[in-house]
């Protein structure tokens, strides 16, 4: 397994092993020493898989009292991932990091409370599996538009299939108190 930093702190790009053969492919998704090793601490205690079809994108999403910190890999298909550092006072508050994931690469990407979360299907469906360190809690759910103008976040498409309750969400800019804030640590 390889870790690497991105520019946002806390923010990990994961590669674990993946062994091939003429069978197909295996991949340990999780394996708590190892990613204590590497920085990531706080427990799992939600499982989350979604299915998507073409050009649908998801988010971003976060949570606002009980934000989580998430662990996202591709099972199925190809997305573009995105993690936006929404934690007010941070030093890399408002940027953005995007990644494929996909399930012949095998990455993970590890996601730290206090950020917004989202990505974008490119392949025909996408299975999309995620741990999360909180559970989902609907009242405390919060969202960014997808096409902030003021994040300038490069999705691989201009007009995806987003939910109405995506598309209602604001701007960053306009979210005010609704954002988490940094603690100083990643």
């Amino acid at each position: 397994m390889q870790i690497k930093t991105t520019p946002l702190a806390g923010l990990l790009l994961i590669e674990p092993a993946l062994w091939r053969d003429a069978r197909g492919a295996f991949v340990e998704t999780y394996h708590q020493a190892r990613y204590r090793e590497a920085g990531i601490t706080t427990p799992f205690v939600q499982d989350n898989f979604s299915w998507s079809q073409a050009n649908v994108l998801r988010g971003l999403h976060y949570q606002l009292t009980r934000p989580q910190g998430k662990l996202v890999m591709v099972v199925e298909g190809r997305v573009f991932d995105v993690a936006v550092d929404i934690r007010k006072g941070s030093p890399t508050f408002r940027q953005w990091y995007g990644v494929e994931l996909s399930a012949d690469n095998g990455r993970q990407m590890y996601i730290p409370p206090g950020f917004a979360h989202g990505f974008c299907v490119l392949s025909e469906r996408a299975g999309f599996l995620y741990k999360c360190t909180d559970y989902y809690t609907p009242s405390d759910e919060r969202g960014i538009r997808w096409d902030d103008p003021g994040l300038a976040i490069e999705w691989p498409t201009k007009n995806p299939v987003v939910s109405p309750k995506d598309a209602s969400y604001k701007t960053l800019a306009e979210m005010g108190g609704d954002l988490p804030r940094w603690s100083g640590a990643p």
